[in-house]
């Protein structure tokens, strides 16, 4: 049983810049993969993310649940562990 949260995200996007911080703190608890969506241009379409930043929970492959917008840590962990 794996759970990782995908983090979408560009150096342009200012709400990401502010994101960042808190998902390398979450990085801690649960594994985050950043998709810099600059140098990966297919995964926003193949995740269906039409706006960053975009968390996607993924838990054994499979995404089961997204957020989009800044969140605090807490709520991170809410969200992921809920």
């Amino acid at each position: 049983y794996m759970k990782t949260i995908w983090y979408f995200s560009a150096p342009w996007c200012q709400p990401c810049l502010a994101f960042g911080p808190t998902m390398d703190q979450v990085n801690k608890t649960i594994p985050v993969k950043k998709v810099n969506i600059d140098y990966e241009p297919d995964a926003p379409g193949k995740y269906g993310v039409t706006s960053i930043p975009t968390i996607i929970l993924v838990e054994n492959d499979q995404p089961v649940k997204r957020h989009t917008g800044v969140m605090s840590y807490n709520d991170v962990l809410k969200w992921a562990n809920g």
